[in-house]
């Protein structure tokens, strides 16, 4: 009998510092257990100080990619990243919806590290109302969350309401990051829509400047255990804990002028 990898599939945009989109799904992949595949959506000319350009890939060659992929390799769980346009949006989704993939996991990337904007405006509202309703589970940040449901978000006390608002009816999960907030406490909630709970995962903040990715690569280990089988709470469970020991160990590194990478190894090497 021959053996069969647990395959994760990114659809993203690329960073070529290596510390966010596709690279660092790619890493996440890895090290989390799963062959990796990825789809580029465009080019991005970025490193850890701020992005200078991006570059679409035309629409039909990113289909192209997701087709050809699934076609012959399959996936076990998608994580989907930056999406630029309304057309990617929903080319993107008119493909995925002719594969039977259960795990897709979105990241709805919209703002950098660095505080760059990388979505259009328009694509927002085709986001919100196209791809958001048929993914597993989002995994915003507190400025993603605040675009979608177009109000500010003011304090921890708040999360619990807003993930239930932004589960489109109990039908989406979310996984709210807090990193944003000042609290010393980082305490991330997860509403799970398939069983209508909400579950705190908190952890010590850690004080460093080398957070580029910590989104990309925190939804690319929920995307990397779920295709490994585990129910979506400990999918969700254990990539909380991926990302807060990759952002420890990699704290003592410096890597550029900007906000640097988390040790996506940390388990393998120092």
């Amino acid at each position: 009998m021959k053996k069969h990898y647990k395959i994760a599939l990114s659809i993203a945009g690329s960073d070529p510092s290596g510390g966010a989109g596709i690279q660092a799904d790619l890493k996440t992949f890895s090290a989390c257990g799963c062959y990796g595949a990825t789809v580029i959506v465009a080019v991005v000319d970025e490193n850890t100080v701020g992005v200078t350009d991006v570059h679409p890939i035309p629409v039909p060659f990113v289909t192209g990619q997701i087709k050809s992929v699934l076609d012959d390799i399959g996936a076990d769980a998608v994580k989907i990243g930056m999406l630029h346009s309304t057309e990617l949006i929903l080319a993107v989704k008119k493909t995925l919806l002719n594969y039977n993939i259960k795990n897709l996991v979105l990241d709805p990337v919209m703002v950098a590290t660095s505080g760059d904007k990388l979505l259009q405006d328009e694509a927002i509202e085709t986001l919100k109302k196209e791809l958001i309703p048929i993914v597993r589970i989002i995994t915003p940040n507190i400025p993603e969350a605040e675009i979608l449901l177009g109000k500010s978000i003011k304090s921890q006390k708040d999360l619990p309401d807003v993930v239930k608002e932004l589960s489109f009816g109990n039908k989406v999960s979310v996984m709210l990051k807090a990193g944003h907030l000042s609290d010393e406490k980082l305490t991330d909630v997860f509403y799970n829509a398939e069983t209508d709970e909400i579950i705190e995962l908190t952890s010590e903040r850690v004080h460093t400047k080398n957070t580029h990715g910590t989104g990309c690569t925190f939804s690319s280990a929920i995307a990397s255990f779920l295709a490994h089988g585990l129910p979506l709470n400990e999918a969700v469970r254990q990539a909380k804990d991926y990302i807060n020991k990759a952002i420890i160990a990699g704290a003592d590194y410096e890597i550029g002028k900007g906000h640097g990478p988390v040790h996506h190894f940390f388990k393998y090497w120092e």
